[in-house]
């Protein structure tokens, strides 16, 4: 880790766009600490099965058929931030074009923003499933050992029974987007829509409104499939995992909201809480009629009153 240098990427930002994404790589792998990926092929091995195993035990509980990606990555925390870096890339490309008063000023605190982004949620992330919105290719299911590893002795959790329950987590992901194949260009077409409305120096409240209670959907009922689905005792996972996402020091908490980590914990919270009562009423098969079309995802209300769902959408 080298603050200095990544000081100077920033301030050497450069480039026609609001934001230089090679400086943003730069800045972020030089202030964060790669950490150990394993020394031999077992624990990607241990990895593979608990993927594999999670796939076939979510298909048997959901009724769901789905596969995972054939990409499986144990990254560190650099191999992450370089995967996100594109995917940013991607997604925030009219903002680039976007012409801005003192461009270089702008393009410096607009680069230095990202990079801390990045480079703070880098050291906390456990696992991603990437569906690639606005790229053609494979999915991805990526796991960030060194987190996993770190996150396991602060629980107080047994390795491989902590990185079980991340490979199930992710999987339930895969099963959602193999259940709902509109999902992918339904978020995409609201980030699209919410960045451009950005980058005209406008605010589409609707978009973002839309992405964020589909998003709560997903969360929510990987929540609910997981416990279903997961082949050990959990209640202390739960718990203890719930912790670690309300916990840390001010600071943390101060960024984890300025992050978006609170809006992140609402949508656990908020979309397990439908899902349990969904599924207290319908069973887990009804839960799932959600993935039938985006007519079916529960509005920004109904998450707060499932009722109304129940009564919208016929049994």
């Amino acid at each position: 880790m080298n603050i200095l240098k990544s000081v100077r990427a920033v301030a050497d930002a450069s480039g026609d766009g609001a934001i230089d994404w090679d400086a943003v790589a730069d800045a972020a792998k030089s202030s964060t600490a790669p950490g150990d990926l394993p020394q031999s092929g077992a624990e990607p091995q241990a990895y593979a099965a608990d993927v594999r195993d999670a796939r076939s035990r979510i298909r048997e509980v959901s009724g769901v058929d789905f596969d995972v990606p054939e990409t499986l990555e144990l990254q560190n925390r650099h191999h992450w931030i370089d995967a996100n870096v594109a995917t940013f890339r991607r997604a925030f490309e009219p903002l680039n074009e976007r012409a801005t008063f003192l461009p270089d000023l702008s393009r410096s605190i607009n680069t230095a923003t990202t990079a801390g982004a990045l480079a703070f949620i880098s050291r906390n992330v456990l696992g991603q499933y990437d569906p690639l919105l606005l790229a053609d290719g494979e999915h991805g299911l990526y796991f960030v050992h060194p987190n996993i590893v770190r996150v396991a002795d602060q629980l107080d959790v047994a390795l491989p029974r902590f990185r079980r329950w991340i490979a199930f987590h992710e999987v339930t992901h895969a099963a959602e987007f193999g259940a709902a194949p509109w999902l992918p260009d339904y978020l995409e077409a609201r980030l699209e829509d919410g960045v451009a409305a950005l980058a005209d120096g406008d605010l589409n409240r609707e978009a973002f409104r839309e992405l964020n209670v589909a998003m709560t959907a997903v969360e929510g009922y990987a929540e609910l499939l997981m416990d279903e689905a997961f082949d050990d005792e959990y209640d202390d996972l739960r718990r203890k995992v719930d912790a670690r996402r309300k916990g840390g020091g001010p600071l943390v908490r101060l960024l984890k909201r300025v992050l978006g980590f609170r809006l992140k914990r609402e949508q656990y919270e908020r979309g397990r809480a439908f899902f349990q009562a969904v599924a207290a009423d319908r069973g887990l098969e009804g839960a799932s009629v959600v993935w039938e079309g985006p007519e079916y995802l529960p509005t920004d209300d109904e998450l707060g009153e499932p009722a109304r769902w129940l009564a919208r959408v016929p049994a």
